[in-house]
């Protein structure tokens, strides 16, 4: 899975997004995420009026979000810019290397008590504080830019173009006003989404209020370990996102997330879906997806796996052979327009189907059968069944709702705890999905790979014991000599 932009993460603490704060709120309580590596860089108004108590209380704030940051040099750094009508560079991002010697900085930072010039504090930043210089990294998919404005007034410059200049460089701004700020303004300088970028607080003693939102919108969490993953065997989890990996013996599909045994291995997969009236049309769209599910699992090309599909009822249906699709897209495609048949359950119909025709097989190509049904049969499946396996078929059953284990188990290959599955929910068939591995592997010949391999060895033995054997004459003869 691609990585997420970093601060859509940010959703508000309210609404419609509030599932997903509680979720980040749960995370953070258990420990399972942390920040993304991030050059920030806290922009604030000490203008005149800004009283020294109040100043204090922001650097608190500061603080306190600080103290919620993984702080280093290959992290997240973090920058201070003070400013009223002059601007001073507080904090370079270069400068602390922990949290204890940032937060101590932010202590000591004095109010300049003068005007309020937003704009050249924006303009200080983008030339100065996010250079080079002053310890800014080049901004990539891992690293983000991110300023933090403070401000409690309207500023006496213009700030639009400047802030515009700022996001085009990258930088993703916040902007928090205070009291009688002009929220127009604010609205002029911050990243949008405008809901996700603009605060407002009635006063300086509450700006500590927003310390959770921020906390939770550098929280990055560990997807492998909250579960938010989608990988078969193993997740590789990596700030914000993860990759899926493969346990050893096993080779990562093209989906990104499915593993396979043999990834080399040319296979034929007929999947035969009971379309009867009691699956129903709401269930029977959750059968196709559980089918495209599987299908995400095959390496489908022109020379490896390719799938068909047969309907079957009171009747069968060929929807598609196997050779008609050579690639997912177009698989998964034709699987969805399938048409909903109703009628009755002829399972052992649709068998002897599978039996009497090629579907379009290829010669010498392991085949693969996967049945759905979701109630008993109405004809006689014993003979079907065996003929189906008889015939080359690799047999998978899977049953649904009213399906019968014993006929389930009856149509599945040996050994059949491994070729049958059931479940009572439709709901719930994506689990099957998940453990149905379809996981086919061309053998070896021997003659071609362990005799050849035995018979080397011998070779290599016989060698082995001729050199020795003439080692040992040339000595004695090299004794007789002396």
């Amino acid at each position: 899975m691609p990585a997420p932009p970093f601060f859509l993460l940010l959703l508000g603490l309210v609404g419609a997004h509030a599932a997903v704060d509680l979720r980040m709120a749960a995370a953070m309580a258990a420990g399972l995420c942390k920040t993304r590596p991030t050059d920030l860089v806290f922009i604030i108004d000490s203008s005149r009026s800004v009283r020294p108590s109040e100043f204090e209380q922001v650097k608190v704030f500061l603080a306190k979000v600080i103290e919620g940051l993984d702080v280093g040099p290959n992290a997240t750094r973090v920058g201070v810019v003070n400013y009223a009508s002059r601007v001073k560079n507080e904090v370079s991002l270069k400068t602390h290397r922990t949290k204890a010697g940032l937060v101590k900085a932010v202590t000591k930072i004095e109010p300049l008590s003068t005007g309020t010039m937003t704009g050249l504090a924006i303009q200080f930043a983008l030339n100065v504080a996010f250079s080079d210089g002053e310890g800014a990294r080049v901004k990539s998919r891992d690293i983000s830019k991110v300023a933090i404005i403070v401000t409690d007034g309207r500023p006496q410059d213009n700030v639009k173009e400047v802030a515009q200049r700022a996001r085009d460089a990258g930088i993703e701004i916040f902007a928090i006003g205070v009291g009688r700020v002009d929220m127009s303004t604010l609205k002029q300088m911050a990243s949008d989404p405008l809901d996700d970028h603009v605060d407002y607080v009635e006063s300086y003693s509450v700006i500590e209020k927003l310390t959770k939102k921020f906390q939770e919108a550098f929280c990055v969490s560990d997807l492998c370990a909250t579960g938010d993953h989608d990988c078969e065997q193993v997740c590789i989890s990596s700030p914000g996102s993860y990759k899926c990996a493969c346990k050893d013996g096993f080779t990562l599909m093209d989906d990104g997330r499915s593993c396979s045994a043999c990834s080399n291995s040319a296979t034929d997969v007929v999947f035969l879906i009971d379309g009867s009236k009691s699956v129903r049309p709401e269930n029977f769209e959750l059968v196709k997806k559980w089918i495209n599910q599987i299908v995400d699992k095959l390496d489908v090309s022109d020379s490896k796996a390719h799938v068909g599909l047969v309907q079957y009822s009171s009747s069968v249906k060929l929807e598609f052979p196997l050779d008609r699709y050579k690639n997912k897209k177009d698989l998964k495609d034709a699987v969805k327009k399938m048409a909903y048949m109703e009628r009755g359950t002829m399972t052992g119909q649709a068998l002897n189907f599978m039996t009497e025709n090629s579907l379009g097989a290829r010669p010498g190509v392991t085949k693969v059968g996967i049945v759905f049904t979701d109630g008993r049969s109405q004809d006689y499946i014993g003979d079907a069944a065996k003929r189906v396996k008889e015939n080359g078929f690799k047999m998978y059953a899977v049953g649904v709702g009213n399906a019968v284990e014993d006929e389930l188990k009856e149509i599945a290959s040996e050994p059949t705890g491994e070729h049958y599955f059931y479940t009572a929910d439709f709901k719930t068939m994506s689990q099957i999905a998940k453990k149905l591995q379809i996981n086919i592997c061309q053998e070896e010949d021997p003659c071609e790979c362990d005799s050849l391999v035995k018979f080397q060895k011998k070779v290599e033995d016989a060698l082995q014991a001729l050199l020795e054997s003439m080692s040992k004459r040339i000595a004695l003869l090299e004794n007789k000599i002396v």
